[in-house]
């Protein structure tokens, strides 16, 4: 879909920056005299109860985001129960563990407590509050006020497994009475070993959704990555007067994904629908709120979606494709080449980091695609194609068309190697594979060919398709690289092995559970 423009005029968006749309709302609303909102009322809040947000009374002016003192809670504190709970990894996953939750109203002092046992959580760590207020931006919809809460955890020992309870002043997830709220998360090992890691890109809130992530639950990975368009607060993001952006969908977003990132690392990056033009200029105020993830990129404050990490022996760069796209502008060069730079000196500096064997690298939109949707992006091919075949990366896992997708081995444009499924590929040798892994819950979209996938096997010599040019237009090209094909919802499995040969095992599962493709991916054997 289109970039999120909630409110702007078709007319306006089409040739306004992320910047100018979100001084266009800003303006807009402070020219209404008066906006409608509903007083959230009191009584028992649990999680479960809150997929459809907590109003609170509009101003009448788009004023900075309020602290919490500015809020009052109309409910006693103990009755506030915690929810949508998200862990993530610091900047070294060994040693760090960032815990996110959100309240429907404010609180006083909340703090994650940690331990290793479930009935020994003796450890306290301040949480930070991150207070977000969007306007009633429609007619329709009231005006929300967010409570994201954060504890930053630090110290702790690689390769163990911590329980941990969140609460605040008024609630101490210690009593007996919390018990079955305890989450619990495991930290990197010191020493790389075989794990699981998965990722998808596009999920938003649906029944399709849920499905995927349980089936993920079932995968026990010790990390997920998801690659971009997280909830779609923005339904359809066309610019139009008649898109509704509505907050409150956070809230059922995050709610149906605590049964998996409450014990498995979700880590995020950036899509289109990622940039909400009113909390910031560049759009990603909201995710600011809303996720603490590794500060290790160019610029957290304004690239939050760009960072990377290291578990075992796995190097992990995470890329906000916004800043590059040809087909969706609004964020194009909004780093000044400064997250190109750093991600040509990350890789760099992975690549010689002894006892990493494998480079995975995951964002947004594609690089490589065929679908009728947005195929594949000009500008991620010039901006990054040539940097991530200067570094050997392994894999590159993408979003933003809603289907399964995976190239043969490529280097240079063009295919290096085929790579059928149950095949190999060594990007020494080979080039690079790139999976497209859209199918995490959102709409689906088609390919203008038939699917070709594990047990429906169609191979075909080319696909006619197209990418996106520097003018925002479609050049036609055919494709000799699209080998597995899926329209369905389906999720990536990798296994990773250490060792002489280290090597992934990439594995498609459909939301059925049923495998839709497998491959590997190996590096040289060790001298």
């Amino acid at each position: 879909m289109d970039t999120p423009r909630f409110g702007v005029p078709e007319r306006l968006a089409q040739r306004m920056t992320m910047a100018e749309q979100h001084e266009y709302l800003r303006a807009r609303l402070s020219r209404r005299r008066v906006l409608r909102g509903g007083a959230a009322t009191a009584g028992t809040v649990a999680g479960a109860g809150l997929l459809g947000g907590a109003a609170c009374a509009a101003d009448t002016k788009p004023a900075p985001v309020a602290s919490p003192k500015q809020v009052t809670a109309t409910v006693d504190g103990a009755r506030v129960a915690p929810f949508g709970r998200h862990l993530a990894f610091g900047a070294d996953p060994r040693t760090q563990m960032r815990i996110s939750w959100q309240v429907p109203f404010a609180v006083r002092k909340p703090y994650a407590r940690i331990g290793t046992s479930p009935l020994e959580l003796t450890r306290t760590v301040e949480a930070e509050i991150r207070h977000l207020h969007t306007p009633s931006l429609s007619d329709k919809l009231p005006a929300v006020d967010q409570f994201y809460l954060h504890a930053a955890v630090d110290d702790l020992r690689p390769g163990t497994t911590y329980y941990y309870g969140v609460g605040h002043a008024d609630r101490d997830p210690a009593e007996p009475r919390h018990f079955s709220s305890v989450g619990t998360f495991r930290t990197a090992p010191e020493r790389p070993g075989t794990f699981v890691f998965t990722a998808f890109g596009d999920q938003g809130v649906s029944y399709d959704a849920l499905a995927n992530d349980q089936l993920i639950l079932g995968q026990n990975p010790s990390f997920h990555l998801h690659a971009g368009d997280l909830c779609y607060a923005d339904t359809t993001g066309h610019g139009k007067k008649t898109d509704l952006y509505d907050a409150r969908v956070w809230d059922s977003f995050l709610a149906q994904t605590d049964s998996v990132a409450a014990s498995v690392p979700w880590m995020v990056t950036t899509g289109n629908h990622d940039m909400e033009a009113w909390y910031s200029p560049d759009g990603y105020g909201g995710q600011l709120a809303r996720w603490s993830l590794p500060d290790n990129g160019p610029d957290p404050r304004k690239a939050p979606g760009v960072y990377s990490f290291v578990y075992g022996n796995v190097g992990v760069v995470a890329l906000d494709a916004n800043d590059v796209s040809y087909e969706i502008s609004p964020n194009k060069g909004y780093t000044d080449g400064a997250q190109t730079r750093w991600l040509d000196r990350r890789l760099g500096q992975l690549r010689k980091r002894p006892g990493i064997d494998f480079l995975v690298v995951f964002f947004h939109h594609c690089a490589y695609s065929t679908t009728s949707a947005h195929a594949s992006d000009g500008g991620v091919r010039d901006s990054w194609v040539p940097l991530l075949e200067k570094h050997q990366v392994d894999l590159v896992i993408n979003g933003h068309n809603h289907v399964y997708e995976r190239t043969d081995a490529i280097r240079g444009g063009k295919v290096a190697r085929r790579v059928p499924i149950e095949g190999s590929a060594d990007a020494v040798r080979d080039g690079i594979v790139y999976v497209t892994a859209g199918g995490a819950g959102a709409k689906l979209y088609e390919f203008p060919v038939p699917d070709s996938y594990e047990g429906h096997i169609k191979d075909l010599d080319e696909v006619k398709t197209y990418h996106w040019t520097k003018d925002g237009e479609k050049n036609r090209d055919s494709a000799d690289w699209s080998r597995v094909r899926y329209t369905g919802f389906s999720f990536l499995a990798v296994e990773v092995e250490p060792g002489p040969r280290p090597r992934l095992t990439v594995t498609a599962l459909a939301e059925s559970g049923e495998r839709v493709d497998r491959f590997e991916v190996t590096r040289p054997r060790r001298q």
